[in-house]
């Protein structure tokens, strides 16, 4: 069974849409994929709304075990990411998490 950590981010304070997104999508990628171990990324900004959402973004990082994940985070390789991550997210707000499918069946559901 793999993990995965949830993260939920908030952009700085005044930084355009666009210029986090720049950060976020096209600079931040290849940091993260330097991570010993980590499997999948995804990244899931939210979307421009007529309603202030409390997040920008969603990131997820998949990886085998929550040891993978420690071993990660403390990696050097892991530096750069933090240290990238001060030009464009005001807090970072996450947990690890394992996924379940909820597959429909009659009215109420089944979990796998």
């Amino acid at each position: 069974m793999s993990v995965k950590i949830v993260a939920m981010l908030k952009a700085l304070p005044g930084l355009s849409r666009e210029d986090f997104l720049t950060y976020w999508q096209q600079e931040h990628p290849a940091l993260v994929w330097q991570l010993p171990g980590l499997r999948t990324y995804r990244q899931n900004p939210a979307i421009e709304h007529r309603k202030s959402w409390p997040y920008d973004g969603m990131a997820e990082l998949y990886f085998d075990t929550v040891d993978d994940v420690r071993t990660a985070f403390a990696s050097p390789q892991a530096e750069p990411l933090h240290e990238h991550e001060q030009h464009f997210l005001d807090t970072i707000d996450w947990f690890i998490a394992t996924e379940t499918t909820v597959e429909p069946v009659g009215e109420t559901g089944t979990v796998r």
